[in-house]
């Protein structure tokens, strides 16, 4: 308990722990946030870190940090904590550069995508090969009347979607990527689909007016995947499932550059704590292992509480 006091009896501290149990960062992200210089974060994040109030996540030469669960006591007052950074004089200089962080990300898988939409499966294929996956990944759809992908890009998926739901609604932010989809669907004669612009985080969907939430390849380019997940749970209806592929963790470090990936892939627990944590019940996740020069892929279906309607 002392060790914690004293971690969290600085302003600069109680800022970073404010900032940091809003979103996950890096540290370069957190000297902008907070004006500060990188030696100065670093050694605050370090007593931190090392009172359990903060942990850390390496994904190759990035360190992401968040809040921490490792300190019991600090578990125990965090309610009231969250309650008393509202009154910090900084706090909504904070928060809004924390979104501004987040915008960056997005601003710049956006860009990204509207760039490469033409050649997006070619390029994706190429530079990351992954193991056929995608058989077992559609054996997870149950039937449902409405289907939503997420990410839809340029709507491969969604010739296979059409034939397991009366209605498809496929979203993406980019407007190239929704224009190869729409060229796609108009030639394969998909008239039960949808195409929508919209964000991960803001879903253009009423609250539980999904009956399955498809997201293949999508979650590691999220700049904030567990509000995505939040969001998957909103417009999922009670008894609705997520299905969900995604790269199991690697370490392809220039994959951030050129195929606009925000995470390295992702580990089982680290994964399933967030799809819990997100207000689902039922989390089963297969691993496809890779073959050579692949990386494996994560196979997952989770299960909203409630009865299905």
């Amino acid at each position: 308990m002392i060790d914690l006091l004293k971690a969290l009896a600085d302003p600069c501290r109680l800022r970073l722990v404010g900032v940091l149990l809003r979103a996950e960062l890096t540290v370069q992200e957190l000297t902008q946030i907070l004006g500060m210089g990188q030696s100065r974060i670093s050694r605050h994040l370090k007593i931190l870190t090392e009172a359990g109030v903060l942990s850390v996540k390496r994904q190759g030469t990035w360190s992401y940090y968040r809040a921490g669960e490792e300190n019991a006591f600090f578990c125990a007052i965090r309610p009231e904590f969250e309650r008393e950074l509202e009154k910090l004089p900084e706090r909504n200089d904070d928060l809004a550069a924390v979104a501004l962080a987040l915008e960056a990300r997005r601003r710049r898988s956006l860009e990204f995508f509207d760039r490469h939409a033409a050649q997006w499966d070619v390029l994706s294929r190429t530079l990351l090969p992954v193991p056929h996956y995608l058989d077992r990944l559609l054996g997870l759809i149950p039937p449902v009347d409405t289907l939503l992908e997420i990410g839809v890009g340029t709507g491969a998926l969604l010739p296979e979607l059409c034939l397991r739901a009366a209605k498809v609604i496929g979203v993406d932010h980019s407007p190239a990527m929704l224009e190869e989809a729409r060229r796609r669907i108009s030639s394969d004669g998909n008239h039960n689909t949808e195409l929508r612009l919209g964000e991960m985080t803001h879903l253009p969907l009423a609250d539980g007016g999904a009956g399955c939430v498809i997201a293949n390849m999508v979650l590691h380019h999220a700049a904030d995947p567990l509000t995505v997940l939040g969001e998957i749970h909103r417009v999922l209806k009670p008894g609705g499932a997520l299905v969900l592929a995604d790269l199991a963790r690697h370490e392809r470090e220039w994959a951030r550059e050129q195929l606009a990936d925000q995470w390295l892939g992702f580990d089982e627990d680290e994964l399933k704590g967030w799809i819990a944590g997100a207000g689902f019940g039922t989390v089963e996740i297969e691993r496809v292992g890779a073959g050579v020069g692949q990386e494996a892929v994560l196979l997952i279906k989770a299960v909203k509480a409630g009865a299905r309607d």
